[in-house]
C-alpha cells in the first residue's frame, strides 16, 4: 500500500512564493507542521529478495546487522572500520545487487557511502533525528542500533538524506570553516572586552569594534606590565583571526564564480540582502533545492517555523524549532535585516541583477515589497525588531526556494 501524496500548503503560502508546490520533485511526504520529510515506505514487493545491512558506524569499528529475506531478527557482525575489512564483508555475498545498506549521518562523513556505491551496493545515509524510537527505549548499544537500522530500513521507516558530491562537500567545508573563524573572532573580541571591563576600562562611545573603538583600545595602558601583556596577547589573537577570516572570504569569492555553485550564487544574488558570501552559504548547504516539495518544507529544514504542541482543542505554538543547518538559518536572518528599509534597487543590487531573467527580477521586487510590509506591520504592532526579522527570514526562505525550483 502506497503512502498518500504530499499535502499541499495553504493559499497564503502560495502568495508568499508564487509557487505553492513542486510536483514530483520529492518522493517523500512532508509534515505541514514541521516541514520534515516523512519516510517513503518500501512496498513488500520492492523489498522481496533484498538483504538489508544496518550499519552502526564508529571511528574504529562497524557493527552490521544482516537481515535476510524471510527473517525477523538480523544476524549481527562486527568489522574493523577500514576499506579492506569493508570489502571483505561485502565479498561474503554472492550478488551485491541484492544488498541494501544504510547507516546514520554523523561525524564519519560520506566516505563509507562512496565506497559501498563504488562496489555496486545500494546505500542510504539516514537522518538520525528522524529514526523512530520508543519513548521507553532507554538502552543504547551498537548491536541494538544495528538491528534497529536493518529492520526499519526494510520497513521503509527511515528518511534518507542527500549525499553531496566530493566537490560540493569541499566547498561546504570551506563555508563552515569561515563560520568557525567567525566564532573564533567573536570569542577573542569577548575576551578582550572582558579584561578591559574587569579593570574599569568601559567603552561608552557607541558601537563596539568600529575604528574609533579600536583606537580607544590601543590607547589603554596599565600600570602593571603583566596586564599590558594580556591585552596585547588578545589584540594579537584578534588580529590573527581577522587575517584568517579575510583569507577564507577571498577564497570563497573565487569559488562563488566557478562550478558547481556559481549559477546558484548568481541567481540568489538578485535578491536584496543576499550578496556573494550569503549566497555561497545557502548554495553550499542546500545544494539540491528540489528535494523540498514545498516552500514550507524548506522553511522547516531551515528551522524557521514555530514549534507546536497541540492536543484536542488546545493549540500552543512556541519559538522557532531551530532545526537544520545553523548556517542556513543565520544567513537568511542576516539577509532579512535588509528588508527593514523601503523597497529600492541601489547600485550594488543593480550590478548583481545584471543578466537576471525577467521572472527573477519580478520575484525579487515582489519580495522587497512584501517583506518590507511584513516587517513594518509587525513592528507597528509592538513586536521586537528581532522577532519581526525572523518572520521576514521565514518568508524570504520561501522566495529563494521558489527562485531555485522555478
Amino acid at each position: 500500500m502506497k503512502r498518500p501524496a504530499p499535502v499541499s500548503v495553504g493559499s497564503h503560502l502560495a502568495c508568499v512564493v508564487g509557487r505553492p508546490t513542486l510536483v514530483g520533485a520529492c518522493n517523500q511526504a512532508v509534515d505541514g507542521a514541521t516541514g520534515r520529510g516523512e519516510p517513503t515506505v518500501r512496498s513488500s514487493m520492492a523489498s522481496a529478495g533484498l538483504i538489508h545491512l544496518g550499519m552502526d558506524v564508529s571511528m574504529n569499528t562497524i557493527v552490521v546487522g544482516v537481515l535476510r529475506p524471510g527473517e525477523e531478527m538480523p544476524v549481527v557482525d562486527r568489522v574493523f572500520n577500514d576499506e579492506e575489512s569493508i570489502r571483505r564483508l561485502i565479498g561474503r555475498f554472492a550478488d551485491r545487487r541484492r544488498l541494501s545498506a544504510c547507516y546514520e549521518a554523523g561525524p564519519g562523513g560520506y566516505e563509507l557511502y562512496r565506497l559501498l556505491t563504488s562496489m555496486g551496493v545500494d546505500c542510504e545515509v539516514v537522518a538520525p533525528s528522524l529514526i523512530p524510537k520508543g519513548s521507553a527505549d532507554r538502552v543504547k548499544t551498537d548491536k541494538r542500533d544495528a538491528i534497529r537500522l536493518a529492520r526499519l530500513h526494510r520497513a521503509g521507516e527511515l528518511t534518507a538524506i542527500r549525499v553531496p558530491t566530493p566537490a560540493e562537500e569541499a566547498v561546504r567545508d570551506l563555508v563552515r570553516a569561515r563560520a568557525d573563524v567567525l566564532d573564533d573572532r567573536k570569542r577573542m573580541q569577548q575576551r578582550l572586552s572582558a579584561v578591559l571591563v574587569r579593570h574599569g576600562r568601559i567603552w561608552r562611545g557607541g558601537s563596539k569594534w568600529t575604528a574609533v573603538h579600536r583606537q580607544w583600545i590601543a590607547q589603554q595602558v596599565f600600570a602593571e606590565p603583566a596586564l599590558n601583556r594580556v591585552v596585547a596577547t588578545y589584540q594579537g589573537g584578534l588580529a590573527a583571526r581577522e587575517a584568517e577570516l579575510a583569507a577564507v572570504e577571498t577564497e570563497l569569492a573565487t569559488w562563488a564564480a566557478v562550478p558547481p555553485l556559481a549559477a546558484t550564487v548568481t541567481r540568489l544574488g538578485a535578491y536584496r540582502g543576499i550578496a556573494a558570501l550569503t549566497g555561497m552559504t545557502l548554495a553550499a548547504e542546500v545544494v539540491d533545492w528540489r528535494r523540498f516539495a514545498t516552500a514550507r518544507a524548506f522553511m522547516g529544514f531551515c528551522g524557521l517555523i514555530p514549534s507546536e504542541y497541540s492536543s484536542g482543542d488546545r493549540s500552543r505554538r512556541g519559538h522557532i524549532t531551530k532545526a537544520g543547518p545553523v548556517g542556513v538559518r543565520t544567513a537568511l536572518i542576516e539577509a532579512a535585516w535588509a528588508y527593514q528599509h523601503r523597497p529600492g534597487i541601489g547600485l550594488t543590487l543593480s550590478r548583481r541583477q545584471a543578466g537576471a531573467s525577467a521572472h527573477t527580477l519580478a520575484r525579487s521586487w515582489t519580495a522587497q515589497q512584501r517583506l518590507h510590509a511584513k516587517y513594518k506591520k509587525m513592528t507597528r504592532r509592538g513586536k521586537p525588531p528581532g522577532m519581526a526579522v525572523v518572520a521576514v527570514a521565514r518568508e524570504l526562505a520561501g522566495f529563494v526556494w521558489a527562485e531555485m525550483t522555478s
